[in-house]
């Protein structure tokens, strides 16, 4: 117990709705399990204790064959339980469809995740900036994702966010999520993927909204931009990759990875003062 309480709790300490609804689940088909588990254990003692071999007043039946109250609760019970668990499966996995909208009077906010070796690439396509391996959203703001793999399959996650998914090249997949309580959250590949895996994670920043657009706005036109040359250098395998920050982003960059090619060179915002990466 003492070393426990010293570990992040990730999905069980969810700061968004997504996160939450998922650890309800967790909990209560955990719940369900245990009513099945902890009586069966109890019941293998009892009957071993019962029966056993000094215990004279045990009844032995050599010609016991069949009894209709036992084969009722063999069977019941079981089956009560699958339907438990399959409803909670069924609401659940329509309710947190990773591709449906979240409900909100705010408008989502669109990035762009690409997993590469052994990084993370978020572009921001309505702020026309990137970052790498530093997630960024504004507080109680739902968050639209479209993810892609620029080299194998991965598999993008903030336990406290909530549900995981893969990225594919060649493929997109989608996810909504959401985080209302300020703060810096790990994320990480949850897929192995080759000699860099083990720094194949970032840090999930949530703002509140006001600072979110300071943070958007300063990043903007600072740094170097990421067009194909740009893409095509960040392409390069490397390990614990150090945050950094892209003032510009070539136009349908995202789109042109998932198609497996390159957007054409395109003349771009770029501040001469800073020839390195902001992070």
């Amino acid at each position: 117990m003492l070393l426990g309480s010293a570990c992040d709790r990730g999905i069980l300490d969810p700061v968004g709705p997504v996160g939450q609804a998922e650890k309800t689940i967790l909990i209560n088909s955990t719940a369900i399990m245990l009513a099945i588990i902890i009586p069966t254990m109890i019941a293998t003692v009892a009957f071993a204790w019962w029966f056993r071999r000094g215990n004279k007043k045990a009844t032995y039946l050599p010609d016991w064959e069949y009894s209709g109250a036992v084969e009722l609760v063999v069977w019941s019970i079981p089956a009560l339980t699958i339907m438990l668990l399959g409803g909670i499966t069924w609401i659940g996995s329509h309710d947190l469809e990773p591709s449906k909208p979240l409900v909100s009077d705010k408008p989502a906010l669109n990035v762009e995740v690409v997993s590469l070796d052994w990084k993370w690439l978020f572009i921001y396509p309505d702020q026309g900036i990137a970052t790498v391996n530093r997630l960024v959203v504004p507080q109680g703001t739902p968050v639209s994702f479209r993810l892609t793999s620029g080299t194998v399959w991965n598999v993008f996650f903030v336990p406290q966010f909530g549900t995981m998914i893969y990225t594919m090249p060649r493929m997109q997949t989608r996810l909504n999520l959401q985080a209302d309580r300020p703060g810096t959250y790990g994320g990480l590949s949850a897929h192995f993927s080759g000699d860099g895996f083990p720094g194949m994670e970032f840090k999930a920043e949530v703002l509140p909204p006001d600072q979110f657009a300071m943070w958007a706005q300063g990043a903007r036109g600072q740094g170097t931009a990421l067009d194909a040359k740009g893409f095509a250098e960040l392409s390069k395998p490397s390990s614990y990759v150090k945050p950094m920050t892209y003032g510009a982003v070539a136009p349908g960059l995202f789109d042109a990875i998932v198609a497996n090619k390159a957007p054409p060179p395109q003349q771009l915002p770029h501040n001469p003062q800073a020839e390195s990466p902001a992070g």
